[in-house]
């Protein structure tokens, strides 16, 4: 199930790691995806648990790209900012509780990967096997992205997607 505070903490920390702490959309989306991508892959879950949709420009986190087509809602409207049509603008700090280290890991090794990389380089590196194995707007399967990581065998692939969910009785 996504998880929407940690979302914004993670973008928070994304935009923290950029001179005026703002870039655009596009590179969030990518950086999360990365991100996602490796912790999903080295620790069996992913930072964000959104549903990524295979759109033009690459896979694009379904719920956070709704929060930033309604960036005036109470709960975002503190803390992020359109500067224009495409570009994010931070007005907090990132409150990293919420954020486990395996997360800033991950987050830290995708921001490094992509943030020199321009619009059509950052189309280019998502634009893989999950990608093109994908029907236009439709969610991409997490089996896929997986994938894409070298060292990682069906039986691994399976169990992470498949693994049971616990749940404590109340």
């Amino acid at each position: 199930m996504f998880k929407r505070q940690k979302s914004i903490q993670a973008i928070l920390y994304i935009l923290g790691k950029f001179a005026e702490r703002c870039t655009d959309m596009h590179k969030i989306c990518k950086i999360l995806y990365f991100a996602d991508q490796r912790h999903l892959s080295k620790y069996g879950r992913a930072i964000t648990k959104d549903d990524y949709i295979k759109m033009p420009y690459g896979p694009v986190p379904s719920n956070i790209y709704d929060i930033f087509k309604n960036l005036n809602k109470e709960d975002v409207a503190g803390c992020l900012e359109r500067i224009n049509n495409f570009v994010i603008k931070s007005k907090a700090d990132c409150d990293t509780d919420y954020l486990s280290e395996s997360d800033v890991e991950c987050l830290d090794y995708a921001i490094e990967e992509c943030k020199n990389l321009n619009f059509t380089e950052l189309t280019n590196k998502s634009h893989t096997y999950a990608w093109n194995n994908t029907k236009d707007w439709d969610v991409i399967s997490p089996k896929d992205i997986l994938r894409e990581v070298d060292n990682n065998t069906e039986e691994f692939i399976n169990f992470v997607v498949d693994k049971p969910v616990f749940k404590l009785a109340v």
